[in-house]
């Protein structure tokens, strides 16, 4: 493989007509330059130039190489701009995975106005409840709901957003069984539950108040945010759910919120990335861009 250096001062010594002026130019000895030279003829079993004492010409090869050697320079210094400019402006694609809650109740809206503001970026989402791993899958970027600690693994973690799970019913549920003034009222309450199990707890906190646990036996049980925020404007129960998810309803008044001071669960929303040096732009604008815009989508007034 031939070095561009090599190729960089041929050009310069036919383009300057000879060792002495191209020296000059690039400020390297006639002799390094003669000697560079000499061995690139010889990687190349051709002579490129002849050179006298007192004339210096291209030899036929050497105007054919020279031609070769013109185009490359060009296509790396093309090459190198590109990759300098991606430096400075975020552009390429940027992989994405998320839950299904956060793509649809969240990135929804954020996503089109990062976009609009990075002309040059692409997004590809992946919205699934799978806990994928990036590496293998060969994701730029994950976000995670978490309440708990995530796991120790060599991917980079930056934390996105506090999320505040809330109890909420719907209208007609709360005006038929009545609205909880406390924890202890929840109980015989219906329930609506996320996950897989058919009983469940709710670990209520609150601020400069000690946790309550209240038992509950859903009717309804799903990992669907969708279905569960469905049912429970239709009168079946009373759910946990984040805060934004649901909040767009309780503005609208088809849910309330039960129990306002009181909060379900005190998750987060934690960014993964595979590498902690060399992150494209791309990806560190999505990233930066989601820790300064999400707090903001999931606000709500916990009470």
């Amino acid at each position: 493989m031939l070095d561009l250096k090599d190729l960089l001062y041929f050009v310069q010594v036919v383009d300057r007509g000879g060792f002495t002026a191209a020296g000059r130019g690039l400020r390297i000895p006639k002799s390094t330059l003669s000697h560079r030279v000499q061995q690139l003829e010889s990687s190349l079993g051709v002579r490129l130039v002849n050179r006298t004492s007192r004339r210096f010409e291209v030899t036929e090869s050497g105007r054919v190489f020279y031609d070769h050697a013109v185009a490359t320079l060009q296509k790396a210094e093309i090459a190198e701009d590109s990759m300098r400019q991606r430096l400075i402006e975020p552009s390429g694609v940027v992989r994405l995975t998320t839950p299904v809650a956060i793509a649809q109740f969240a990135l929804r809206d954020l996503l089109p106005v990062f976009l609009a503001r990075y002309p040059k970026v692409r997004v590809i989402q992946y919205a699934t409840d799978i806990q994928i791993d990036i590496l293998a899958e060969g994701f730029d970027l994950a976000l995670r709901g978490h309440s708990g600690p995530l796991p120790n693994s060599t991917l980079v973690q930056r934390k996105i957003a506090d999320v505040p799970w809330l109890l909420f019913a719907g209208r007609n549920y709360v005006d038929r069984a009545g609205t909880p003034a406390r924890p202890d009222d929840l109980i015989g309450h219906d329930a609506i539950a996320l996950g897989y199990a058919s009983a469940a707890n709710w670990q209520l906190q609150r601020a400069r108040a000690k946790g309550v646990t209240i038992p509950i036996e859903p009717r309804f049980v799903s990992n669907d945010m969708v279905a569960l925020k469905q049912a429970a404007s239709t009168g079946l129960g009373i759910v946990a759910l984040p805060g934004y998810v649901c909040w767009p309803e309780v503005l609208t008044g088809d849910l309330v919120h039960v129990l306002p001071g009181w909060i379900a669960s005190d998750s987060r929303i934690t960014a993964l990335m595979p590498y902690r040096h060399g992150l494209l732009p791309a990806v560190r604008a999505l990233v930066d861009y989601l820790a300064a815009e999400f707090p903001g989508v999931v606000a709500v007034d916990a009470g």
